[in-house]
Formats: structure tokens, C-alpha cells, sequence
């Protein structure tokens, strides 16, 4: 789904994002509800970035991704916990382009989301590359969901990922790092 956001751009930065899990439903631009095979996820764009729900049986979870006033967790480059009975991976990638490369990929990016079925894009007004653009998906036992940010006026993208996979007692746990490639790009991965 592809939306037009009405409310302006604002010059922010890539470096401005912040992370956190557990925060109350903050105030959506565009919101998409999708029902994937027991779970209920719910992808919104903020006026600051991105914020995930997701509602299983099992328990929930809520990722925010934003441009968030006195925060003080910048974006992690990866981060692995549990978080009740499930565990919770996340990897973040800043990438600085070249201008012809910048706005090709914003547009590869924008075709992909907005033709699929589990993927929102929001466009910001005034700057055809200006989006928040969120993808998600069910395997197995796993919730996962890929978002993308744009900052044109710097040329960069910011690329998330996000694994939620249900705990078991035969599971071996790591409590903190990085089990995640950073480096991948559009696939989900394994």
C-alpha cells in the first residue's frame, strides 16, 4: 500500500533515530493491519519514523523506530533479547549513496512496498524520495518486518530489520549481541 502523507517534510536526520521496545501506541500518519496466521501486526508510520505492534497469543511487543524527543537509545546496530516468551532480534544499517544512486533506490524501494500485500509506504509531500516504508511477513514460528527511512537531504537510507521468533525450553539463549547481518538488504534472510 502506497500513501501520500499530508503533513510536511522536516529536515531530520539519519543520526536523529532512536530505538525502544514497549511504548504505549504513539500518533499515526498511515497505519496497516495485517492478520498473519495468529498474529496481529500492526505497521505505522509516525511523523518521526516507524512503530510496529504485534499480538500473538503467545504475548506482544512494540517496536519504535523515531525521531523521539529526549530519548536517549540511539539506533543499535544490533540488539538480541528475550522479551517474555519470545525472542526479539534487530539489526539496523545506515547507508550514504551518491545522488543518482539514492533516488534509484528509493524508487526500487517505494515499487517493491507498495505492490505488496504486507508492505507500507508513506510518502512525505515536497520530496519524491521522502518515505517511511515497512514490510512484514510470517515463517514458521517467525513475525519478521523490514523498514526502510529516507533522509534525501543527506542521501541516506536507513534500513531495519526485525525478528520475533517464539522461545522454546531446547533453545539455546543469548541474552545480548549481534546474531544478525546488518549487511543484507531486501530478502528477510533465514
Amino acid at each position: 500500500m502506497l500513501t501520500t502523507i499530508h503533513t510536511a517534510f522536516t529536515d531530520t536526520r539519519a543520526s536523529d533515530l532512536a530505538w525502544a521496545l514497549g511504548r504505549e501506541p504513539l500518533p499515526s500518519l498511515a497505519t496497516l493491519d495485517l492478520g498473519l496466521d495468529g498474529a496481529h501486526v500492526q505497521l505505522r508510520v509516525l511523523g518521526a519514523s516507524h512503530q510496529v505492534l504485534l499480538d500473538r497469543r503467545d504475548g506482544t511487543c512494540s517496536e519504535t523506530v523515531a525521531c523521539i524527543p529526549g530519548s536517549n537509545t540511539p539506533l543499535p546496530l544490533g540488539v538480541s533479547k528475550r522479551l517474555g516468551s519470545f525472542e526479539y532480534e534487530f539489526a539496523a544499517r545506515v547507508e550514504s549513496m551518491s545522488a543518482g544512486s539514492f533516488a534509484g533506490r528509493a524508487q526500487e524501494l517505494l515499487a517493491l512496498v507498495a505492490e505488496h500485500p504486507q508492505g507500507l509506504a508513506a510518502l512525505f509531500p515536497g520530496e519524491p524520495n521522502a518515505f517511511t516504508a515497512l514490510l512484514a511477513q510470517r515463517k514458521d514460528d517467525q513475525v519478521r518486518w523490514r523498514t526502510w527511512h529516507s533522509y534525501p537531504q543527506e542521501l541516506r537510507l536507513v534500513t531495519t530489520r526485525t525478528r520475533i521468533s517464539a522461545v522454546t525450553d531446547d533453545r539455546k539463549y543469548t541474552p545480548v549481541g549481534d546474531r544478525t547481518d546488518p549487511r543484507r538488504d531486501v530478502t528477510f534472510g533465514s
